[in-house]
């Protein structure tokens, strides 16, 4: 599957765009959830402080009360003689009591002992147990120790007995011990203090500092909960292990040494996770879909202008050079089509002028072939002539005869490149027999390069050039001279130059050979055929150029071709 969508260009731009659009998606939903879940918590976590401290505030300020309470009944005279004597005016005692106690009584209730550790006077009903002993218990515990101390219960789940017991040594003025204030808090007085400062959805639980249940709103939970609390704090472990439902906040009241454990539920429990979870699959899901379809109509609009592309390039394979792209967008894409189109009609502009062109050189070949008026007959006959006028002592024939079989002979040679020694070899050959019928009426040199000897040029190219010059250019010209010469232009090129003493060329022939027609060159085929040739065989670059001899004086006629070696294409 993912060869078959990666094997095209638009399987690639669809998968292209499929991943740019999704990774960045999926990539900010994945740090956008943990972004949530990280503030979800942090927000849990402020809120499970605010209500630790809301609960930590109700306990410090009811033991705030408590120790001004004590402090204010400590330095109560009638108090004092009341529980020295045992007598007293019992109304003003329950009224310093009152007093002392007020905003206080809603939650606890407050016992005035003697030193004795007898009751005296209470804030409610008289208690089931009038007297404590003063060496053990909570006036004990006062007697050992300076200003109000708190005793904790051992029994959570017995609510006919106070949870927590507070107690504080009475002194006179002397420092003899009088009596002793304890307060006592029942399940149902914790509960009046500490409800609703912790949430609802929590559970509060106070713990002595061994670690056992002291108060709790479901003593039950509190009875079962506190044992796995001391066994991981014996073990030294974090108390989120306990449950992954809930988590556990701590934190200790140091004035009456309760630890306060506030259990609240997880904000990303299993439930909840599986929940988030799948609606975030769910988003997802619904946001690859989209993906997936913006995707494919974004390929499809992208690969629609490549497709046409695609199709009228197959067209040109087939050499249909009239197919079009429509050009109905500005963008770069419109752009390569509207350059194709350009493309295209210079392709069948080309095609016309090669086939053209490849005419021109096919006529060009049967006028040459023509010329050679069934050349193997020829060469017999002239071998024929020469054998005779060698019989009848007539050695001008038999010159004319054996150089006109070789240049035909040569002509009729399947070559089409031959080494420039064959080519000027072939060109003397017909210098003889122009010399013989003009009685030598003008000389001929030669000026080869030994290097450029093997060189490749097309075959029969000076021939022309040279017959122009005695025709045209040696006629009524008393000493007549041609010279061939050949050079090297450069690296890659050479010169092939024909030099006479004749009359000249016209001003209007001076230059690159301008006569490209065939008609124009009526007088001048020879020269019409060369300069053909070389542009056929080289390119437009290459050709004859004509100018005139130094002081005016004769035609200078330069072919230039590229240099090439028979055993090597181009050099």
């Amino acid at each position: 599957m993912k060869t078959r969508l990666t094997r095209s260009f638009r399987g690639r731009l669809f998968v292209a765009f499929l991943i740019g659009s999704l990774v960045p998606l999926l990539l900010c939903s994945a740090m956008l959830l943990q972004i949530f879940r990280l503030r979800m918590t942090e927000n849990a976590a402020a809120e499970v402080r605010e209500s630790m401290d809301h609960a930590l505030n109700a306990l410090d300020t009811a033991v705030e009360g408590f120790v001004r309470a004590a402090e204010q009944l400590s330095g109560d005279e009638v108090v004092f003689q009341a529980l020295e004597t045992g007598s007293g005016e019992t109304t003003q005692v329950y009224s310093r009591l009152f007093t002392a106690t007020a905003g206080l009584r809603d939650y606890a209730r407050f016992d005035l002992y003697d030193r004795e550790g007898i009751w005296r006077y209470s804030t409610l009903n008289a208690p089931s147990q009038r007297q404590l002993p003063t060496n053990w218990g909570i006036l004990g515990q006062a007697n050992r120790e300076e200003g109000l101390t708190f005793v904790a219960s051992e029994d959570v789940t017995n609510t006919a007995v106070p949870l927590l017991r507070g107690g504080m040594l009475l002194r006179s003025p002397q420092g003899e011990t009088v009596g002793y204030l304890v307060i006592s808090l029942y399940q149902a007085d914790l509960r009046q203090l500490l409800d609703g400062t912790y949430g609802s959805q929590n559970d509060l639980i106070l713990l002595s500092q061994y670690w056992r249940p002291v108060y709790c709103a479901q003593p039950s939970l509190a009875a079962s909960l506190a044992p796995v609390l001391r066994q991981q704090l014996l073990l030294g472990e974090a108390l989120d292990k306990i449950s992954e439902e809930f988590s556990y906040q701590v934190a200790l009241q140091s004035s009456t040494g309760l630890y306060l454990v506030l259990r609240h539920p997880r904000v990303f429990n299993h439930d909840t996770m599986a929940l988030l979870y799948t609606v975030s699959a769910s988003c997802a899901l619904v946001c690859v879909l989209i993906s997936v379809l913006m995707s494919l109509k974004l390929s499809r609009q992208m690969f629609r202008p490549v497709q046409r592309l695609h199709t009228a390039i197959g067209e040109v394979v087939q050499n249909n050079l009239d197919v079009q792209v429509p050009l109905d967008r500005n963008d770069e894409l419109g752009e390569l089509a509207q350059r194709f189109n350009g493309m295209v009609v210079a392709l069948k502009r080309n095609q016309e002028e090669l086939v053209k062109n490849q005419k021109e050189l096919n006529e060009a070949q049967i006028r040459m072939l023509q010329a050679q008026l069934n050349p193997h007959f020829l060469c017999n006959t002239l071998d024929t002539m020469k054998w005779i006028s060698k019989i009848n002592q007539v050695p001008q024939v038999a010159v004319m005869s054996t150089d006109l079989a070789d240049i035909l002979r040569f002509c009729i040679s399947p070559e089409e490149f031959v080494p420039l020694r064959r080519e000027v070899e072939i060109l003397e050959r017909y210098i003889e027999i122009q010399k013989i019928r003009l009685s030598s009426a003008f000389t001929f040199t030669t000026h080869i390069l030994p290097e450029l000897e093997e060189c490749l040029v097309p075959k029969m190219i000076l021939q022309p050039i040279v017959e122009n010059a005695i025709l045209h250019g040696l006629e009524g010209v008393e000493q007549g001279t041609i010279r061939v010469i050949a050079r090297r232009e450069d690296e890659d090129r050479i010169s092939l130059v024909v030099e006479d003493n004749g009359r000249g060329l016209p001003p209007e022939m001076a230059g690159p050979y301008a006569n490209r027609d065939r008609e124009r060159s009526r007088g001048h085929l020879g020269l019409y055929n060369v300069d053909t040739i070389l542009r056929k065989y080289y390119g437009e670059g290459f050709g004859l150029w004509l100018d005139c001899g130094a002081q005016g004086r004769g035609a200078v006629v330069r072919a230039t071709l590229p240099l090439r070696w028979e055993e090597e294409t181009e050099c």
